[in-house]
């Protein structure tokens, strides 16, 4: 798991003391109310919730603002074929807390834990303007246990270039 990492000037245009952090376990119910405020109970139909689901947790952060959890995200275990791949998602910060560089920090903290685990990538389903500059771009020949719209399927390969196959827990 990745160490805390205080985030300096540098990194993002922060107003407080920032820290991203392995998500701990009495950071839960914070984190279901951040998610809840983010994205409302309609989340729960959506074909990526779905999997997180049934999918294995490997790893999660949180942001802390000042000693207050404001934002996180996890990454899931999942396949895309018979290749094992990380699922990212949800990410979510307080609604008082965007624009801050937070989500960002956050995703940057999968991006590291993804690498010195030696994933073959992260999948997700989100924004190509968002993630692109993460070195995210869209992925065709994956298909997901329900509907998503093909322009927001994007793969960050760090292992292998690309996958292609069914998306299943794993």
């Amino acid at each position: 798991m990745a160490e805390p990492r205080t985030l300096t000037p540098d990194d993002a245009p922060l107003s407080g003391a920032v820290v991203v952090r392995a998500e701990q376990v009495g950071d839960g119910e914070t984190i279901d109310r951040i998610v809840l405020e983010a994205f409302g109970p309609g989340r729960f139909a959506k074909t990526a919730e779905r999997l997180r689901e049934g999918a294995g947790t490997e790893a999660g952060f949180v942001a802390c603002l000042d000693g207050r959890v404001v934002g996180s995200v996890r990454l899931w275990r999942i396949r895309v074929g018979e290749t094992p791949c990380l699922f990212l998602g949800p990410i979510a910060v307080k609604r008082s807390e965007r624009s801050e560089g937070l989500g960002a920090a956050l995703v940057q903290a999968c991006i590291d834990q993804a690498r010195a685990g030696g994933a073959a990538g992260i999948l997700l389903v989100g924004d190509a303007p968002y993630f692109g500059r993460f070195g995210f771009g869209r992925i065709e020949g994956v298909t997901l246990p329900g509907p998503v719209d093909p322009a927001r399927l994007l793969w960050l390969p760090i292992g292998r270039d690309s996958v292609s196959g069914r998306v299943t827990i794993g």
